[in-house]
């Protein structure tokens, strides 16, 4: 029997492979989706799921968002945690990109009094946030001073002026990973990442423009207390990651895993699950160089929005708290955390891996800043750049994915196969006849982030809240896009 046939509902919006389904499980594996996603997913989805209900340590069990796709190691979408006595940390349930994540930034402009000045806030923001493969920022450190940005994360960049205390606040961790070091980080690593701060990247990554969708409010209550209050209020959204410095880490440690598993007696299921023990010194190594990158991604995003709000006070003259922008939150996916979790009544402290999954705190959580304590922690699920976004918020509910859910959309196409539906020029007109302007770096690569390459936003979204993962509160439509 296939992994497919074998799945069987156990819950609303809830599938389970049991832990029978092959000898080496050591938990079963719970997808969460409707039946339209569920039947969308891959079979490779399904086979990576059980390869990581394998792993040494696990709990619960292996879980998969309803945005999850295919991926290195882990599905994307993937969610595992770890006993980190007994348990691994793998680089393949991180992700190469690490700490790409979210931010999401609001204004007190309306859509009409920004549509007259989007063609120049677009072009503004594409030249003053650069994109694409390679790029530099515009702060040049030399590699001593970046050591410190690993250290710190977005707070160095607040210190340098780039930002507010607020920005911090509304920043998962603080804006700063505990934990880093920058001597388990090689000088590879830091050469390819210290030009890289305020920089988008490329592919899926972008910087977008969006409108409050006038009948997209979810839960008005929720909204204010995220600041989505205004008819047609226009926000900005940005996604993104450590660049070349975290996929130089993350490359590093696997192949250093590769040679260890044998000595630890770990089976090698598969190349792209490479771990180590988290106790041992090869995983506490790793796990201090993945906190320097995801600080350095921290950082990242913190001068991007420095960036935004001078494009936005120039080109409308106003200061940037005339115009009322202020960061609603930034969240991460592609990390693995030390979290404290409740299982069967006792507290423990876990380590959860999250690939291409977003943390999702309840109300009353501790780690929350006191604004969200009793609405439950923002979510962003970022759709693709023709269809939309989502703010959600974590329900207490999300305890049965450590606190875990869906980050985007998911994709249902290689990037080859959307190139040989549609060329990046056609679909460029076509967008912006439809009030999308989108500026990017490359037209092949907008052809491989076409809508019809991802999944539903609308149909990630319901699922996410029907399994109890995560409530939605607003829909976010795109009206301006600057693609990496």
């Amino acid at each position: 029997m296939s992994s497919r046939d074998a799945i069987r509902p156990i819950g609303p919006g809830v599938w389970e492979l049991g832990a029978d389904f092959r000898t080496d499980m050591r938990v079963p594996v719970h997808v969460f989706a409707s039946e339209k996603l569920l039947r969308e997913m891959g079979d490779k989805v399904f086979e990576q799921a059980v390869n990581v209900a394998t792993l040494p340590g696990i709990v619960g069990a292996s879980y998969c968002m309803p945005d999850a796709h295919w991926g290195y190691g882990f599905p994307i979408g993937g969610v595992a945690a770890m006993d980190p006595d007994a348990g691994v940390i793998s680089p393949g349930g991180i992700g190469f990109d690490i700490n790409c994540g979210m931010r999401l930034v609001r204004t007190s402009l309306s859509w009409p009094e920004v549509q007259p000045r989007i063609r120049e806030l677009v072009d503004a923001l594409a030249v003053r946030v650069p994109a694409g493969v390679g790029e530099s920022g515009f702060v040049r450190i030399d590699c001593d001073e970046f050591r410190a940005v690993l250290r710190r994360g977005a707070g160095w960049a607040v210190e340098q002026g780039y930002g507010t205390q607020d920005d911090l606040l509304y920043t998962e961790a603080g804006g700063c990973f505990v934990g880093a070091d920058p001597d388990c980080v090689s000088e590879h690593a830091i050469a390819r990442g210290h030009l890289q701060l305020g920089t988008l990247g490329a592919g899926n990554h972008y910087l977008e423009i969006q409108v409050l969708h006038p009948a997209g409010v979810f839960d008005a209550e929720l909204a204010r207390a995220f600041g989505l209050d205004l008819p047609e209020q226009v926000v900005v959204m940005f996604h993104c990651g450590s660049r070349g410095f975290g996929h130089q880490v993350a490359t590093d440690s696997l192949h250093e895993f590769l040679h260890a598993m044998p000595r630890f007696g770990i089976p090698v299921i598969d190349r792209e699950l490479a771990c180590a023990p988290f106790a041992s010194q090869e995983g506490r190594d790793y796990y201090a160089a993945m906190c320097c990158a995801a600080n350095m991604s921290f950082a990242n995003r913190q001068l991007i929005l420095h960036r935004i709000r001078e494009v936005f006070s120039d080109v409308f003259g106003r200061s940037p708290d005339a115009l009322g922008i202020r960061q609603v939150y930034d969240v991460a996916h592609n990390t693995a955390k030390l979290e404290q979790h409740r299982i069967d009544g006792v507290d423990r402290t876990l380590l959860v891996h999250r690939k291409g999954a977003t943390r999702a705190f309840p109300p009353g959580h501790a780690e929350l800043p006191v604004r969200y304590r009793e609405t439950g922690q923002p979510v962003i699920i970022g759709g693709s750049m023709e269809t939309g976004s989502y703010v959600l918020a974590g329900v207490s509910s999300g305890a049965a994915s450590f606190f875990s859910t869906a980050h985007g959309s998911g994709r249902t196409m290689s990037r080859t196969r959307a190139r040989k539906l549609v060329k990046g020029r056609v679909l460029q007109e076509r967008m912006e006849a439809r009030g999308i302007l989108v500026r990017p770096v490359s037209l092949r690569t907008l052809s491989e982030e076409a809508g019809f390459a991802y999944k539903s936003v609308d149909e990630v979204a319901a699922a996410t809240e029907e399994a109890g993962l995560s409530k939605r509160v607003a829909h976010l439509i795109p009206v301006g896009n600057v693609k990496g």
